[in-house]
């Protein structure tokens, strides 16, 4: 082989490794909504009695109050929801990392969740992470989200969803500022910001 031939062939291999590489990736794209789509909608179960802390968009915690879940089919989750909601929400999704518009929001206000908006966010408790998700120190009220383990990416995390619809919202960390040192990493377009009057 001459010399001139050797950097055309490590182009040629690294154009086919690549090619190789991005049909696979929409190969396991393709089967994966397949096969989230083929299987059949568990039927829905009866609502179930809650206790959540009802708060105004000024953040004045209200009452405790008894509610019911809102359950809905994916059909009624997916009229109701923006495609990128949707997904984050009801197949517990993760947003592109500064791409959500509620990342550069200050303003005093409650974050409510998208799907039925309940309170889970206060503006006083967020923090710039730099992570490319809104962050905060603590929920708004720890009897309006749900913590579970989750063991998806190889690896264990502690997701976080609301407590009255079921709704995905992010994860909480242990790497946040004080007076919590936890860090509720979530995603923008599982909320939406009810500004303060």
């Amino acid at each position: 082989m001459f010399q001139s031939e050797a950097p055309r062939l490590i182009e040629r291999r690294g154009f086919l490794f690549a090619s190789g590489a991005a049909l696979l990736g929409l190969a396991y794209g393709l089967y994966r909504m397949e096969s989230v789509h083929a299987q059949p909608e568990a039927p829905l179960g009866p609502p179930q009695q809650v206790r959540i802390v009802e708060f105004t968009d000024d953040g004045e915690r209200r009452e405790i109050v008894s509610v019911l879940t809102i359950q809905k089919s994916e059909a009624a989750w997916r009229k109701q929801l923006s495609a990128a909601a949707f997904e984050v929400t009801r197949h517990a999704g993760t947003e592109f990392p500064f791409s959500g518009a509620l990342l550069n929001v200050h303003d005093k206000g409650v974050f409510r969740c998208i799907c039925c908006d309940t309170a889970l966010f206060d503006s006083a408790t967020k923090f710039d992470s730099e992570t490319g998700w809104p962050s905060f120190w603590a929920p708004i009220a720890k009897e309006n989200i749900v913590e579970a383990t989750d063991n998806s990416l190889g690896m264990e995390r502690t997701a976080v969803s609301c407590r009255r619809c079921g709704a995905h919202v992010g994860h909480v960390f242990d790497d946040g500022p004080q007076p919590t040192g936890l860090r509720y990493c979530m995603n923008a377009v599982a909320m939406r910001f009810a500004k303060a009057s």
